[in-house]
């Protein structure tokens, strides 16, 4: 019996592999834990980014997602992403549940009173094993549905949804997927190849372009079109 191939599928494109950012902090984080204040830059970037750009960051920038999408997309399964993960309640869920964790941590686990290196450590240990701890989890789902599963529900990714823009007026700096007309929906393979899973041939024809706030300006879509008709600008 012939298996059924999957709908989604890894597409390799042209970029930096910063995959390794990820792997060295959390190696030179076990053994020096104030690297860990690092961290504080991508949970900072992507929202203060999305503000004019969208989820850019997290496509661009993210090493986390870089590794999904250009070392872990060519092992996973590239199964259909949950539905429920992507619903605004486990969303807000995540976010709060999250940031409790980073309380209780800080709270409990950071020698405060002594100040210096040791407090700084502290603080840098705790970011560091949130993000060892989300990385697992985000490799795991990987291997289990597809590279973006932790993507789909980041917290970070989540208020970056949330602050990105949706509507015209559109910030000067902004991008988007731009579909034409012509698009008749026949392939989807903008939808295959697309990280989150999206659908950007849903906005076909549209002046305004393809504004869903999970949309990481990948670009992935434009360069699987196969007749072209696709384009990420201005």
């Amino acid at each position: 019996m012939q298996q059924k191939k999957n709908f989604h599928r890894h597409f390799a494109t042209p970029g930096l592999n910063l995959y390794w950012i990820i792997i060295a902090y959390i190696i030179v984080g076990w053994f020096y834990p104030v690297i860990g204040l690092i961290a504080l830059i991508c949970m900072i970037g992507p929202v203060m980014t999305s503000i004019w750009k969208g989820r850019w960051w997290c496509g661009h920038v993210c090493p986390r997602g870089n590794m999904y999408d250009r070392l872990l997309s060519k092992y996973s399964p590239h199964k259909p992403i949950p539905a429920f993960v992507r619903t605004f309640g486990f969303r807000l869920f995540m976010v709060f549940f999250i940031f409790s964790m980073f309380g209780i941590q800080l709270t409990f686990t950071v020698p405060w009173s002594e100040g210096g290196l040791a407090m700084w450590g502290g603080i840098g240990r705790v970011f560091w094993t949130i993000i060892v701890v989300t990385t697992i989890v985000g490799v795991t789902l990987s291997f289990i549905y597809a590279p973006r599963t932790w993507c789909s529900f980041c917290p970070m990714g989540t208020i970056s949804r949330w602050v990105a823009p949706k509507k015209a007026p559109l910030p000067k700096v902004f991008t988007n997927i731009h579909v034409s007309s012509a698009c008749q929906m026949k392939c989807k393979s903008c939808a295959r190849v697309c990280p989150m899973q999206l659908t950007p041939y849903d906005s076909r024809g549209q002046e305004i372009g393809y504004l869903d706030p999970d949309c990481l300006k990948c670009g992935k879509c434009t360069l699987a079109c196969p007749t072209k008709i696709m384009t990420l600008k201005h």
